[in-house]
């Protein structure tokens, strides 16, 4: 689409679509927006990407699911179990979404806070004990 900016490629990409996917897209970029307001929408590799001091999160549709892929996800703790994809990969985990699943909105905000502050150079909390000072 020419000459218009990511957030408008992403409303139209989101609009195009039909049925559970185009409304689980239009949730889980909300969440995003919610979540962390300061991530900036860009369009990659034709999908929706969010980033803040480099990739943060992305979302596509395919046929029989939504993706959210977090590209830090490896390094970030999942307590509520939601990355249910790619877990074999070096970096980066995902979320499938498949028609009728539910979603853990809380969860999934919790995520991207800690893969913003992450990607920001935040230690996150839940990753291990805190250090004393001597």
């Amino acid at each position: 689409m020419p000459n218009t900016n990511a957030s408008e490629q992403i409303s139209h990409y989101i609009n195009e679509l039909t049925g559970w996917r185009g409304k689980m897209l239009t949730r889980v970029r909300k969440a995003i927006q919610e979540a962390a307001p300061g991530l900036v929408e860009e369009w990659k590799w034709n999908t929706p990407v969010w980033s803040h001091k480099g990739n943060v999160v992305a979302a596509g549709a395919f046929q029989d699911h939504v993706k959210v892929n977090f590209f830090k996800g490896a390094s970030l703790s999942d307590p509520r179990g939601l990355f249910n994809a790619g877990l074999e990969a070096r970096a980066s985990r995902a979320i499938d979404i498949h028609e009728g699943d539910s979603l853990d909105d809380a969860a999934l905000k919790d995520l991207i806070v800690a893969a913003v502050a992450l990607n920001s150079g935040v230690a996150q909390k839940s990753i291990g004990p805190k250090k004393k000072n001597p």
